[in-house]
């Protein structure tokens, strides 16, 4: 199992933000937890696109707590994936 972070640079007002996605949502909360992430912004729960959006300076702190980078188009694979094999959450 892993947690996933994707080199997608969209710009919400002064920050950059990327995506965060898990294997599973355990995983994915465990390490917004690590990262100083609140719950309240993890979006589409209970779901195959079950995610949050984070800073690079997040992700950076994600990627030195074990998080993979992965290319957005990747990412997306990912998340495909999941969906088809009832992998919702």
């Amino acid at each position: 199992m892993a947690v996933y972070v994707d080199n997608m640079r969209v710009r919400c007002g002064r920050m950059v933000m990327c995506h965060m996605v898990a294997d599973t949502e355990a995983e994915l909360h465990q390490m917004a937890a690590c990262i100083g992430v609140s719950r309240r912004w993890h979006q589409k729960a209970g779901t195959s696109h079950s995610h949050y959006d984070i800073s690079l300076s997040k992700r950076a702190l994600a990627i030195k707590g074990g998080a993979l980078e992965v290319e957005y188009r990747e990412l997306g694979r990912l998340v495909a994936t999941k969906r088809a094999s009832g992998r919702g959450a």
